[in-house]
């Protein structure tokens, strides 16, 4: 699928940025890289709150090879019907844009320093 395809796709859930990444596609929305396609297929951002949805719609995670070892990363398919359905879509799109910003919130939290204690 290409960056119009995509746009196309994503239409009903609304406006998306679509950048070339790794032979395949990184589709923005708020900044926030919320899904990915690859060989064809779309895979969203998925987390701990999002992940017993994507498993009871029947979707699997995006796994890839690397270095001979297969490395599944937080991106699940895209379920069928919702290529077809905008309201599916805009359904499931709203939750893998509702996971990019949990994660984005969790990366900008800032991380506390231990206390130097003071000397004497």
């Amino acid at each position: 699928m290409n960056a119009d395809g995509l746009k196309a796709l994503f239409e009903p859930f609304g406006a998306v940025g679509v950048k070339r990444m790794f032979g395949g596609h990184g589709v923005y929305a708020e900044e926030l890289c919320f899904a990915i396609e690859a060989e064809g297929e779309v895979y969203l951002k998925v987390d701990a709150e999002t992940e017993a949805a994507f498993l009871s719609a029947g979707s699997q995670p995006f796994v890839y090879n690397a270095a001979g070892k297969r490395m599944s990363m937080a991106y699940w398919r895209l379920p069928a019907d919702a290529y077809d359905e905008a309201d599916e879509l805009r359904r499931w799109a709203t939750l893998g844009l509702e996971a990019a910003r949990r994660g984005a919130a969790k990366k900008a939290r800032p991380v506390k320093k231990p206390r130097r204690e003071a000397t004497t």
